[in-house]
């Protein structure tokens, strides 16, 4: 069996990269809806919303460079372009948003869709015995699932 050099199989690893960048795509896509919620997000809730938007997008981009810098340690190269990330991403993007109930709601909707994408990569991991990658996901998966929790109370759902 061939192993990298953090003792991994080959073939497990290359389908893991495979599938972070397509992780490192969709936060990409993420990250800019919440660019432009923050910047777009108009009416009563604007000054709560406003700053929930730039704390949302400050943790995707360490999320972003933690995502890249994994799929570098295991010996793959992270996507870099815009038209890799749209080609690959699977969440809706949201444009010229500035309602308070449709922008909270593209933010559930995109975590909704990152996570249906980091539990097949926990379950990728684990079957790899990548414990580096299966401790990302499960820390995202965790934070994600309470985000979702605190965003549909907030809806009022």
């Amino acid at each position: 069996m061939n192993k990298t050099i953090l003792g991994l199989d080959i073939n497990e690893t290359a389908n893991l990269v495979d599938n972070l960048n397509g992780l490192l795509a969709n936060f990409q896509i993420f990250y800019q809806n919440l660019r432009g919620l923050h910047w777009n997000i108009k009416g009563n809730n604007f000054f709560e919303l406003h700053v929930k938007f730039e704390e949302f997008y400050t943790d995707s981009q360490v999320k972003i460079d933690d995502i890249a810098e994994r799929i570098l340690t295991l010996q793959g190269k992270p996507l870099h372009t815009f038209s890799d990330y749209i080609a690959q991403a699977s969440v809706p993007v949201g444009k010229n948003i500035s309602n308070d109930v449709e922008g909270v709601e593209l933010v559930v909707n995109s975590l909704s869709e990152l996570l249906k994408i980091e539990r097949v990569i926990l379950d990728l991991s684990d079957k790899a015995d990548d414990e580096g990658t299966n401790s990302m996901m499960s820390d995202f998966i965790a934070e994600q699932e309470k985000t979702i929790w605190m965003l549909n109370s907030w809806l009022g759902n």
